[in-house]
């Protein structure tokens, strides 16, 4: 058998390693000049750092800057000197994505969303209280509690520049389709995915979507749901999604779980995630575990 070029063998862990602290410096190296210094070919350290880290190094290096950007809007003089300092190289740049990774303008961030409208209400269920709040683009947030003014008070600190509006309405046209969404979950019916207004990375995204893919009644471990958005050695990254959703039930990462069959992690406690998978099964039946799904990339 011929044995393989050095470029075409496995990427050791230790030089992936030693790339993504690279891209996550201010002013990150060309991938030539990092795929040169851990012995790769470019084509060979992209596809190798996708499926270790869940992007390509170019996205991996955006998103670093972006979130240098987050930190630095709430201390910086001005939106361009924020912009500088996280290693853009033009306010234009900025605003062309941050619509997709910061959720709003720059320079609303920086103001700490005042000025955003949110509408909320509350209801109860069989896992607890459930805090629902959308602005006039999506479903902002689902959190489950014990009480309301915990779950109000969380909003708060969440939002604490946005104008909160209690509304208890049903039929309100920013909560009606989540409302819809989460008696389905709840009944074991079927209702889409409501409009989703929420701050995530490219990979962030990819997982929640994917999230909705996995049959009610059914999991998904964390390496299958890695698996199945193209990065099989990303699992950990995959948990670390799961854990930043903060739509509980309309994205349902209650459905995924280890490799051994333990729950794993979940916000909103282990208690309520057994009650919610054992709930959906007996909804559906008690589905076997299911196959990882086929999601569609993107946001």
């Amino acid at each position: 058998m011929t044995a393989r070029k050095p470029s075409e063998s496995a990427a050791p862990d230790d030089a992936l390693e030693r790339v993504r602290r690279a891209l996550e410096t201010e002013e990150p190296p060309p991938l030539a000049t990092l795929a040169a210094a851990v012995g790769l070919s470019r084509t060979h350290l992209a596809r190798a750092f996708r499926q270790r880290y869940g992007l390509p190094p170019a996205a991996y290096a955006r998103a670093q800057r972006f979130r240098r950007l987050r930190a630095g809007l709430a201390q910086a003089d001005s939106v361009s000197a924020a912009v500088a300092a996280a290693g853009f190289g033009s306010d234009s740049r900025v605003y062309e994505r941050s619509d997709a990774l910061l959720g709003m303008s720059p320079a609303r961030w920086r103001q700490g969303g005042a000025g955003v409208a949110i509408r909320y209400t509350t209801l109860g269920t069989p896992f607890g209280r459930v805090l629902v709040a959308a602005t006039a683009r999506g479903l902002c947030a689902v959190e489950i509690g014990d009480d309301d003014d915990a779950l109000i008070t969380g909003l708060r600190a969440a939002f604490p520049r946005a104008t909160l509006s209690r509304v208890d309405d049903g039929r309100d046209a920013w909560l009606a389709p989540a409302l819809a969404r989460i008696a389905a979950e709840i009944a074991g019916s079927e209702a889409p995915v409501p409009p989703i207004d929420v701050t995530g990375t490219a990979f962030q995204w990819r997982v929640w979507q994917a999230l909705t893919r996995i049959p009610r009644g059914s999991t998904v471990s964390y390496a299958g749901l890695a698996a199945a958005i193209g990065a099989p050695n990303a699992a950990r990254a995959v948990g670390s999604a799961c854990g930043s959703n903060r739509l509980a039930l309309v994205v349902p990462c209650h459905r995924v779980i280890r490799e051994d069959g333990s729950l794993g992690g979940w916000r909103w406690g282990l208690a309520r995630k057994r009650a919610v998978l054992e709930a959906e099964r007996a909804a559906v039946g008690a589905l076997p575990a299911a196959r990882p799904p086929r999601a569609r990339m993107g946001r």
